[in-house]
């Protein structure tokens, strides 16, 4: 935001902010109250539509639950998509963390390597549909606002795979039966209805039902005539306090290429901007000169966590500075760097590079 209102970038055609959120699911989700810690508006919204409060304890991301999970904090952990031993820092931590929680819920479309990890008493899988499966469609939502409705693809359901919204629900309403009918939903379009009657920003979402069909909240432009949601209608400059960095002499700070991936599955050997295969380091050809380095050199990268012995790629980056593959890399990140703003763990490190003599 700091760098669009300095360029100018709001109120002009052709100009604008696109924040590049996460993978499917990630802005609707948190822009519908699927996040730890709710507003008090929108909790105040809630208790008003639902008739009951909602906790006023912080919860935790998801990395703050594997945290939790490797102090011993947690004795049930479940868990939906996505595999933490390829996408948190310190695979071998996240590893640890998991085989300390005594029951895991594991709900997924795919069996993954987390799965497989022996739990220290029991673990449950639940089979889940993918949205192509899921009875009545669903929803996703872009990063331009757009809610777009995704229909179900007939004969496509297997086995005893549910939504998840389905096991969601029936679970909730076992643990508190005198309030089943306000958790068990019927329907995909109950569930619709339901978030546009306690979301007013999403108003419109119950009337999509068919491929193609989609709203845009808030219009086609944000803040067209020039007012913010401010005090004074202005838009507000923020003071970024960053926390410092410092590198010994010969170090290098060093971050990890998430681009073009989705999630944690892998989508090709070569990055498709670079063309860096998935076991390349990129280097300045400044510090390839000084360590004596050249393209196709083993070299051996080590931080304060880990060691990863990766191909050199000589490549236009600045000097003092490396950049890997994720999740290749998350072996040299350390799983106590997070974020206090995001709550997101830091996906960069401070290592040593050293050229491996052949054969090593």
């Amino acid at each position: 935001m700091n760098v669009g209102l300095a360029r100018g970038w709001l109120g002009r055609e052709k100009v604008g902010l696109m924040p590049i959120r996460g993978h499917s699911g990630v802005q609707g989700g948190a822009e519908v109250g699927c996040a730890p810690t709710l507003e008090p508006a929108q909790a105040a919204r809630f208790a008003e539509v639902w008739g009951f409060p909602c906790p006023a304890f912080e919860g935790l991301t998801a990395s703050e639950m594997v945290d939790a999970a490797w102090r011993g904090a947690l004795d049930v952990f479940w868990i939906v998509g996505g595999n933490f031993l390829e996408t948190l820092p310190d695979p071998a931590a996240s590893a640890a963390a998991l085989d300390r929680v005594g029951t895991r819920i594991h709900q997924d479309v795919v069996v993954t390597s987390m799965m497989l990890r022996p739990p220290a008493d029991t673990a449950v899988i639940f089979p889940a549909t993918t949205r192509y499966e899921s009875p009545g469609g669903g929803t996703e939502t872009s990063t331009e606002r757009r809610i777009i409705f995704s229909p179900e693809v007939r004969g496509r359901r297997i086995g005893s795979a549910k939504p998840e919204w389905e096991v969601f629900g029936e679970v909730a309403a076992r643990v508190r039966p005198d309030r089943a009918d306000a958790v068990r939903f019927r329907s995909s379009q109950q569930i619709r209805d339901e978030i546009a009657r306690a979301v007013p920003l999403y108003a419109g979402i119950e009337r999509l039902g068919r491929a193609g069909d989609e709203v845009q909240w808030g219009g086609e432009r944000l803040f067209a005539d020039g007012r913010f949601h401010t005090a004074d209608g202005k838009a507000q400059f923020s003071v970024v306090d960053l926390p410092p960095r410092e590198r010994k002499a010969g170090a290098f700070y060093l971050s990890t290429r998430r681009g073009k991936q989705f999630n944690s599955m892998v989508q090709r050997e070569r990055d498709p901007l670079t063309e860096a295969a998935r076991d390349d380091v990129l280097v300045a050809a400044e510090d390839a000169r000084r360590l004596g380095i050249a393209t196709g050199d083993r070299v051996r990268l080590v931080s304060a966590t880990g060691t990863l012995v990766a191909r050199a790629r000589l490549d236009d980056i600045k000097a003092g500075n490396l950049e890997v593959h994720w999740p290749e890399g998350n072996v040299l990140l350390c799983r106590d760097e997070i974020d206090r703003a995001s709550r997101e763990p830091d996906y960069n490190a401070i290592v040593s590079l050293e050229k491996l003599p052949p054969g090593a």
